[in-house]
């Protein structure tokens, strides 16, 4: 049920996002005699040579927040967290200078070790596993300056999870909750433009991150 309100949350935004873009365009004035049209000149400025693109990009995000949803246990101190990733990669079409839309994917590893709260000796071990898939939205500013890119990053979509909780002697802890299915990511970053289809990016937000970096290349 949670993914099917993500999904339908996911087409509305879409939509709004696209029917926003087709409304911000040229506007026509009116005057005694005679009508024109009248494009604003900044915006004729940041248009100038524009061209739709797909954009891919791989990155690496720090630290994994998905250790925030591993299992609390009565009696049982968690110990220092081992992270890998999250490793992200996205494919968007960017169709106008403003907007870009796609599809955004992470995945990452988080385990720790859990201690006995009376002994403090190590009771069992827990990991998780995720991938994510989320709809990727992407709101360029408007700059005068072609060396770089400033941006804001809102992707919302869907976790799957696999988790594990070994004890010492080999068991399996079975019993435990389903980490939350929601998967989201807002960032404040800036692409730095190496070449005319190759850039370096840099953002800072909260979701399954809190810092990233990574290239981004434009087909």
């Amino acid at each position: 049920m949670m993914k099917k309100y993500i999904v339908i949350s996911a087409i509305a935004l879409l939509a709004g996002v696209v029917k926003a873009n087709a409304q911000y365009g040229s506007r026509v004035y009116i005057s005694p005699g005679y009508a024109r049209s009248y494009h604003h000149p900044r915006r004729q400025a940041v248009n100038s040579g524009f061209r739709p693109s797909l954009n891919i990009a791989v990155g690496y995000g720090f630290p994994n927040l998905d250790k925030n949803y591993l299992g609390a246990f009565t009696n049982a101190n968690v110990g220092n967290y081992n992270q890998t990733g999250p490793i992200s990669g996205s494919v968007d079409y960017q169709f106008s200078p403003y907007t870009s839309i796609g599809i955004m994917g992470t995945y990452g590893k988080v385990s720790a070790p859990y201690y006995d709260a009376f002994t403090n000796t190590q009771a069992f071990t827990g990991s998780l596993d995720n991938v994510s898939v989320m709809l990727n939205l992407v709101n360029y500013f408007p700059t005068y300056n072609n060396k770089v890119s400033p941006y804001v990053r809102t992707a919302i979509g869907v976790n799957n999870w696999s988790q594990n909780y070994t004890t010492s002697n080999g068991g399996k802890i079975t019993d435990v909750p389903q980490p939350n299915e929601f998967a989201y990511q807002v960032s404040l970053g800036v692409k730095f433009h190496l070449s005319n289809n190759t850039s370096l990016f840099m953002e800072a937000g909260y979701g399954k991150y809190i810092l990233a970096g990574g290239l981004s290349f434009k087909l």
